[in-house]
């Protein structure tokens, strides 16, 4: 039977209007429930085979990726000592390339999230930056944060680099990818100086086309200001609307 939150369910994954049975839930929103926590906590949990990542994303050729792991031992560490997934273990496999892009593909809190949708947006990256840009190999990075990529970047010396990286799951979503670009990476750089695009899990969020589009608006802002982060706003709007 149809009820009055019919409508708005259609335009959001949230929970609302669940209703009651008595002075609880009907069993089938509880149900509904244990089943979108269970998804969150293998989201977090299972581990990333970057041996299979790396096969798809070498069919991308953008040169043939590099896996490296953080100091986090496992995956118990990670979650326990954020600190040692924003430091590489060893880099002695990434080489300077010295180009303007370079892309980090970190499995951080959804590993899962990764394996679904980073060949995806890579390729829509590759398609939308290849004419102005040129790229630095691939690296997949394992037990990663964010930060880890700071240290990567510094090693290839990219102008720009794009970690895209599983986000925190929820009960909504479990498989969200989420893009942060820091211009001129290196170590100690803060969250304030990237820009992050969220949401990447199409069709339910932000589609890879679009996701690139407003990525390589940040790295041409980036470019011309000289930095990124919270004086880099994102003007893809403007720029698809002048076109």
């Amino acid at each position: 039977m149809s009820d009055l939150w019919d409508a708005l369910r259609l335009r959001t994954a949230a929970r609302i209007g669940l209703g009651r049975t008595g002075d609880s839930l009907p069993t089938t929103r509880v149900l509904e429930f244990a089943a979108a926590h269970a998804a969150a906590r293998d989201a977090v949990h299972q581990p990333l085979d970057a041996d299979a990542l790396a096969v798809e994303v070498e069919k991308l050729e953008l040169g043939s990726p590099i896996v490296v792991t953080s100091q986090a031992a496992d995956r118990s560490e990670y979650l326990r000592r954020p600190d040692l997934g924003r430091s590489p273990a060893d880099l002695s496999e990434v080489a300077e390339v010295d180009a303007d892009v370079g892309f980090v593909l970190a499995d951080g809190l959804s590993p899962i999230a990764l394996s679904e949708h980073a060949t995806g947006l890579l390729s829509a990256l590759k398609e939308v930056l290849a004419q102005k840009y040129s790229f630095a190999p691939p690296v997949i990075a394992t037990q990663a944060r964010v930060a880890l990529g700071d240290h990567i970047g510094a090693a290839q010396k990219v102008g720009t680099l794009i970690v895209i990286i599983g986000e925190r799951p929820g009960l909504s979503v479990a498989d969200s990818v989420g893009i942060y670009l820091t211009h001129l990476p290196r170590p100690g750089r803060a969250d304030s100086e990237r820009n992050c695009i969220s949401n990447i899990h199409p069709p339910g969020g932000l589609g890879y086309t679009d996701a690139a589009r407003v990525c390589a608006a940040l790295i041409e802002g980036a470019r011309q200001l000289g930095r990124s982060g919270v004086d880099l706003k994102d003007n893809s709007r403007a720029i698809t609307e002048g076109a």
